[in-house]
This record gives structure tokens, sequence and C-alpha cells, in this order.
């Protein structure tokens, strides 16, 4: 079910991306080609997926989360292209394509970095790209721009990057997992709440606490395959964390309490669901494929 329920969103979002990314002038067309390739170079579309689906939770329609599913995808780009730098992770491969800097130059990559991160934001507030009422509009920004930046993701890699070659204990390790990952799955989830313009506290609380144990859940499943899995089937260096002596859940729990952890996550997950029946199907699912993939 949630292969084809996947098919969708990412056509979907990927019909509504395209536009975004045809250059107004032609001295701009090599920076646009950047953006475009960091975006479509593959990946799973999660995020927007979550948004889909939190929004179909809370009866809303696809086309409501269509400008949220593109600005958290837009996040997301950007942050592996950055991630990826010399003076960050020095990656030389992203979903089994050169990245973005080895595909086109390091200043390249940078400044695509920078524009897919403002055009997010763009897409969230124009309200030719979100049709919203303006106050929907501007709860969608605050809730992107917390998570991106630095009480959220970008503190995340800020601390990511302090603990390389340190031991950290388990809630230190959250602590980061939580801003530099999560933060970003828990927008996803609420911005997909937003659009479907029948968000209430209730419901809005049922989904942060699913959101916040995905988010985790994702991190622990992602240190496990970087053991685990290979550099074909990732589609990136299989056993990067370790090769860089960052502190990851399999090190610090061993395997098999990392795996039982991730388990546990999903349940947390499925039962804060409860309040929103049969709706919130396609959230389930999602919770149960971020700890069974395999890359």
């Amino acid at each position: 079910m949630i292969a084809g329920y996947q098919q969708r969103c990412q056509a979907r979002v990927d019909a509504a991306l395209e536009p975004l990314f045809h250059a107004p002038r032609t001295d701009l067309q090599p920076l646009y080609a950047a953006m475009r390739y960091s975006v479509f170079n593959g990946g799973k579309r999660i995020r927007p997926l979550l948004v889909y689906a939190a929004c179909e939770a809370l009866e809303g329609q696809p086309q409501q989360a269509d400008a949220a599913a593109c600005a958290v995808e837009l996040i997301h780009a950007y942050s592996l292209v950055h991630d990826d730098l010399p003076a960050m992770d020095d990656d030389d491969l992203r979903r089994g394509q050169p990245t973005t800097h080895k595909a086109f130059d390091e200043a390249t990559a940078i400044l695509a970095g920078d524009a897919l991160q403002s055009l997010a934001f763009e897409v969230l507030a124009d309200p030719q790209l979100n049709a919203h009422e303006a106050e929907t509009r501007l709860a969608m920004l605050g809730s992107l721009s917390r998570a991106a930046g630095p009480a959220g993701m970008v503190g995340g890699q800020a601390i990511d990057l302090g603990a390389v070659g340190k031991q950290l204990d388990q809630q230190a390790l959250e602590q980061m997992h939580r801003h530099k990952t999560g933060a970003l799955i828990e927008a996803s989830v609420v911005l997909g709440a937003l659009a479907s313009g029948k968000a209430d506290p209730v419901s809005l609380k049922a989904l942060q606490r699913y959101a916040a144990a995905i988010g985790l859940a994702f991190q622990v499943q992602d240190d496990i395959l970087d053991v685990e899995s290979d550099t074909a089937t990732l589609g990136k260096r299989q056993g990067a964390d370790i090769a860089r002596d960052k502190p990851t859940y399999p090190a610090l729990l061993g395997m098999p309490a990392a795996k039982a952890y991730a388990l546990e996550l999903c349940e947390q997950a499925l039962h804060a669901l409860r309040p929103l029946g049969s709706s919130a199907e396609a959230l389930r699912d999602l919770a149960r494929f971020i700890v069974q993939r395999r890359s």
C-alpha cells in the first residue's frame, strides 16, 4: 500500500516542483541547473509524503498541501547540498549520484543551497502558489522557519559537527537528532495539518507526538543502515558515520537495542494517532516504512 501512495505523492510533488526551476534569464541557467539537480537527483520524498498524509488525516485534500510539500522538500534538498560540502561532511555521493559540489563546483553548490532555502519560503509566502489565507501562510512560514533554523535543523548540524570524536549519552544524542533530523519531519506533519484547514489543538497535539517519535525513529534507522547496508543500496557512502567517529545509536546502545528502540518509537507514533481514526492510515504506513526501509 505504501508503495502506491509513495508513487502518487512523489508524482504530485515533482509536478508542483518542476515549474520552479525554469531560469528567468540565460545567465542564471547554471545556477538553476544546480538547483534542479539537487532536487531531482532521486530521493524518497518522505517529508512531502508526511505533509500529504497529515493533511489527509484531517480530511484535507492533496491539492491543499502542494505548496507545503514543495517547501519541505526544498529545505531538505538545500540541507543535503550544504551537509555534503567539504567544510561539512565532505561527501562525494548522494542518492547514487555525485553530490552537487562534485557535479558542478563548490561555489555553485553553496549558491544552489542558498537559493533552495529562500525558494522554500517564497513558495509558502506567495498567495499564487499557496492559496491559503494570510493567517495560515504566516503560521506555515513560522513553523518552517523554526524547524530549519538555529532552534532546529541548523542547530542540530552545529551540535553534530561539535560531537565528532566525543561520547554522548542517549539524552544528548536524542537532543541532537531531534534538532538535526526530527525538526523538519515534525514541521512536515504540522504544515500538512495546517494545510488541511481543519487543524485543532487536540489533533495537532496528536500529530506532534507522532512526528516527534518518527523523527527520532528515522535517525535511529539511518544509523542502523549506516552499519548494515552497503553503498550501492544506500546511495551514499556506507560506514561514513563510523569513519568520521560520529556518535550513533548502534555504537551507544548496541545493534540489537538500537533496532528494538526504532520499533519502540514506531509503536509510540502509532499510539499517538489513535484519536485520528482511519483517516490517518497513510501516516501509520509511513511510520512502519520508516523503520523497515533498507536505504
